[in-house]
C-alpha cells in the first residue's frame, strides 16, 4: 500500500531560514517576522473545520487532493510577492491547504490500513514530511547565494512542486473504505477491503464492523444500499454526541485527541524547527552559511529517527513509545535551555562546552521528537475517534494543535526577548513535563485494535453507549417496543 504526505512538509523547513532574507529583504520587524512564521497556523484553522464537511461530501482521497490544489495557489503566490502583505496572503491561502491536508491525511490513511500495520502506515507520512523539511533547509542552503531579492522568493515557491506530486500520487489510491460504507457503496468497500487487509476473514471482519458503526444492519447487503438516516440532523447530532452531550468514554476521546495535539506543540518543536538558524547563532554559529549547514544536520537527525519510529510503533506500542519520547524531550530541553543561559551569560566569551551542550541537546531533541511524539500525535488522534465522529473530532485536534503551534511560533522572539532564549527553552521542558504526566494518566494503548472497537477501550460497555440519541429517535424506538408487546 502507498502513503502519502502533506503539502506543508517543505513549508516549516523553507522558512526558518527564508525568514532570515525576508527580514533584510523586506525590512521588516522582529514582530512582523514571527506573525508571518507561525500565521499559516491560524490560517489552517480555516482548513481544518471546512475539512470534515468537505471529506464527508466527496471523499477523503479527493478532499486531499483539493487540500493540494490550494497549498500550490499559496506557495505560488509567496514566490511571487512583492511586497509583505501579499506574502501574507500567500500565507493565507497554503494556510487553508495546510489545514485540510492536517486534517484528512491521517484520517485517510487510518481508515484504509489494517489493524496490524496501522501505525506504521499512519506515520510513515511523517517521514515525508520530514524529508521536506530537510529539502527545505537544504534550499535554503543552496539558494542563499542568489540575490537577496530572489533567493527568499525561490525557497518559497519552490514548495509548490511536492503539492502536484501529492496530487498525482493520490488520484492512483483507493477511497477509504469507511466513506463508501457511509455512503451504502459496499460493494466499491469489499474491494478496497480486500486489498487492504491481511486475510480475507480480517476483510470481512472490519466490513462487518464499519457496518455496525455506519448504524447498517448485519443483513443488509448488496451493491449498493440505503444507509439509515437519522430524523435529527446528521451535523447536530455529531456535535451532540462529541460536545454538547458526549458519554464518559466519548469525553475522555475528546481529552486524549486535543491533549495530545495540544502538548506536541507546546513542548517547543516549532520553535526549535523554525527558528533553529536563531538558536544556533546564539549558541555562538555566526556565520550564515554555518548556521544553514548546522540546521541541515537537524533536518537530517528528524529522518533518520521518525524511520525508526516508523518500525517501532506496531511493536512496542503508542504508549512505551510516547513515554519514552517525552522523557528524552525534556532532558534535551533542559540541557539546550543550560547551554544557551551559560552562552548567554558570557557574551564576550565563547565556551566550547556549553556550545556543544546546546548543539548536541538540539540534535537530542528533535531525535526524541521524531522517534514518538511527533508521528504518534496524528496516528493515535486519527484512530481512537469512533466513526461517527471522526472527521469532526480529527478537526478539532488539528485546531488544537495548530493554534498552539500558532501561539509557539508567533511568540518565540517575543519570549526570548522577555525571559532569555535559554528561559524560552526551560519553560518548554516544564510543559513537556506536564505532557508526560497527561500521557501516563490519561492514554491508552491502542496498538493492534480495530477502529471500531476503541470505543470500549477508554471505558464504553458497548459501542452504542457513544451514540447518544436525541428525543425523536428515542419516542420511534419506544413506539416499536409498545407495538412488539401489543
Amino acid at each position: 500500500m502507498r502513503c502519502f504526505c502533506r503539502p506543508d512538509f517543505a513549508d516549516i523547513g523553507v522558512m526558518s531560514g527564508a525568514g532570515m532574507y525576508i527580514k533584510k529583504d523586506l525590512q521588516i520587524s522582529d514582530v512582523k517576522l514571527e506573525v508571518l512564521m507561525g500565521i499559516l497556523n491560524v490560517y489552517s484553522l480555516i482548513g481544518s473545520f471546512a475539512a470534515g464537511r468537505t471529506s464527508d461530501w466527496i471523499g477523503r482521497r479527493y478532499t486531499i487532493v483539493f487540500a493540494a490544489v490550494i497549498f500550490f495557489a499559496g506557495a505560488f503566490l509567496m514566490g511571487f510577492a512583492v511586497n509583505y502583505w501579499m506574502l501574507m496572503f500567500g500565507r493565507f491561502v497554503a494556510g487553508i491547504g495546510v489545514g485540510y491536508a492536517l486534517m484528512i491525511a491521517p484520517v485517510y490513511t487510518a481508515e484504509v490500513s489494517p489493524a496490524s500495520a496501522r501505525g506504521f502506515l499512519t506515520s510513515f507520512p511523517e517521514v515525508f514530511i520530514n524529508f521536506g523539511i530537510l529539502l527545505g533547509y537544504v534550499s535554503n542552503y543552496a539558494f542563499s547565494r542568489l540575490p537577496l531579492r530572489l533567493g527568499w522568493r525561490v525557497m518559497l515557491g519552490i514548495g509548490a512542486a511536492p503539492s502536484v506530486v501529492l496530487a498525482l500520487m493520490v488520484l492512483g489510491m483507493p477511497e477509504s473504505p469507511r466513506w463508501l460504507v457511509m455512503k451504502g457503496r459496499l460493494a466499491d468497500a469489499k474491494v478496497v477491503l480486500g486489498k487492504t487487509s491481511d486475510t480475507p476473514e480480517e476483510a470481512a471482519e472490519r466490513l462487518a464492523d464499519i457496518k455496525k458503526a455506519a448504524g447498517i444492519p448485519a443483513e443488509l447487503d448488496g451493491d449498493v444500499v440505503t444507509v439509515p438516516r437519522k430524523e435529527s440532523s446528521e451535523e447536530a447530532r455529531v456535535w451532540k454526541e462529541l460536545i454538547l452531550s458526549p458519554t464518559p468514554a466519548m469525553r475522555r476521546i475528546l481529552l486524549s485527541g486535543l491533549g495530545i495535539h495540544f502538548f506536541q506543540q507546546a513542548s517547543g518543536i516549532d520553535a526549535v524547527v523554525l527558528y533553529s538558524p536563531r538558536v544556533f547563532k546564539s549558541a555562538g554559529i555566526t556565520d550564515d552559511n554555518k548556521l544553514l549547514g548546522t540546521t541541515c544536520a537537524v533536518g537530517v537527525t528528524k529522518t533518520l529517527f521518525i524511520l525508526v519510529a516508523t518500525f517501532l510503533l506496531d511493536r512496542v506500542g503508542r504508549r512505551p513509545l510516547l513515554l519514552s519520547s517525552v522523557g528524552g524531550m525534556i532532558f534535551s530541553l533542559v540541557g539546550l535551555a543550560t547551554g544557551l543561559t551559560v552562552i548567554g551569560h558570557h557574551p564576550d566569551a565563547k565556551i566550547p562546552w556549553a556550545i556543544g551542550v546546546a548543539i548536541a541537546s538540539t540534535m537530542a531533541y528533535v531525535a526524541f521528537f521524531s522517534i514518538g511524539m511527533g508521528p504518534i500525535t496524528w496516528v493515535y488522534s486519527s484512530e481512537i475517534f469512533p466513526l461517527q465522529v471522526r472527521a469532526l473530532g480529527c478537526a478539532m485536534g488539528v485546531a488544537s494543535n495548530r493554534v498552539t503551534s500558532g501561539v509557539v511560533s508567533m511568540t518565540f522572539i517575543s519570549l526570548t526577548n522577555a525571559i532569555t532564549i535559554g528561559g524560552a527553552f526551560f519553560l518548554y521542558a516544564g510543559v513537556a513535563a506536564l505532557a508526560w504526566v497527561f500521557f501516563f494518566t490519561f492514554l491508552r494503548e491502542t496498538r493492534g485494535r480495530t477502529l471500531e472497537a476503541m470505543s470500549k477501550l477508554f471505558g464504553a460497555t458497548d459501542e452504542d453507549d457513544l451514540k447518544p440519541q436525541d428525543g425523536a429517535t428515542k419516542d420511534k424506538k419506544q413506539l416499536e417496543m409498545a407495538g412488539a408487546t401489543n
